[in-house]
């Protein structure tokens, strides 16, 4: 990544980003909540990429270089916790899930981040034990490091709808089908199609979050029918992509909220 500059307190605030808009490279001395109220947060590391819709948020440890992008527009919640508290026991970026209850009190919490009441540090207080009981959602894209594995990552990501056998790809790359299994194993802990339904779930995001139809977003990443998307989306995220367009409509009928600057 490029070289990072550094903010020592991580902020506690909501940040409006447009679609496509992003926040260059940065660490924090502090952990930090990211959640995305509309649209899909893409939070890039030397590591790979981590990304979220409505329904996750995303944990970035302390001293964790990152880099955020928007893919539609994003009211984006950011929730500093001080490096010396790990409520979580977190020490990589992790995607949560984020049920409606923990939704409502990081709305809450980031609206009014200079509020240092009684009653917010409660609201504070619930909010952490919600975190605590969030199940974790790998939801993460890693970056290959053999040169083997990058030249079939970067096959399929130019075209998520391609649906050549790994054996195929690895013919293209120089590398055989079993060499190239236990290569997705070693560097990102699952298999191959596992990592191609990643990474066509994450394209399907960024259409949907841009407004492509359902039935243009399942062509277009590769799934052999409507139906056969929705059921992967559903099981994913807990609701169907018309259910997820509809929200990001709604989010967006309300109007954009505050503009502030491009930095976190």
């Amino acid at each position: 990544m490029p070289e990072a500059r550094h903010t020592p307190t991580a902020p506690t605030r909501v940040q409006s980003l447009a679609a496509g808009e992003s926040i260059d490279p940065h660490r924090h001395d502090d952990h930090q909540i990211l959640y995305a109220g509309s649209g899909v947060l893409a939070i890039t590391t030397g590591a790979g990429t981590w990304f979220a819709p409505g329904t996750r948020a995303i944990w970035v440890p302390a001293g964790t270089v990152h880099a955020h992008r928007a893919h539609g527009r994003l009211d984006l919640h950011m929730l500093g916790v001080p490096a010396t508290e790990n409520p979580l026991g977190l020490d990589a970026p992790t995607v949560l899930e984020v049920g409606p209850l923990l939704r409502e009190l990081i709305r809450a919490y980031t609206r009014s981040p200079h509020d240092d009441s009684p009653a917010r540090g409660r609201l504070r207080a619930v909010l952490l034990d919600e975190l605590r009981a969030s199940p974790q959602r790998p939801v993460h894209l890693p970056e290959p490091r053999d040169p083997r594995l990058v030249a079939v990552c970067d096959a399929v990501r130019r075209d998520p709808a391609d649906g050549r056998t790994l054996a195929a790809l690895g013919a293209e790359a120089g590398a055989g089908e079993r060499t190239l299994s236990r290569l997705f194993r070693a560097e990102f802990g699952m298999s191959f199609p596992q990592w191609r339904t990643q990474l066509r779930l994450y394209h399907a995001l960024r259409m949907l979050a841009d407004g492509a139809a359902v039935t243009t977003v399942a062509h277009r990443c590769g799934w052999a029918s409507t139906s056969a998307f929705i059921d992967v989306f559903r099981r994913t995220y807990g609701h169907t992509p018309g259910a997820h367009s509809g929200r990001v409509r709604s989010v967006h009928d309300g109007g954009p909220g505050a503009r502030l600057p491009s930095r976190a």
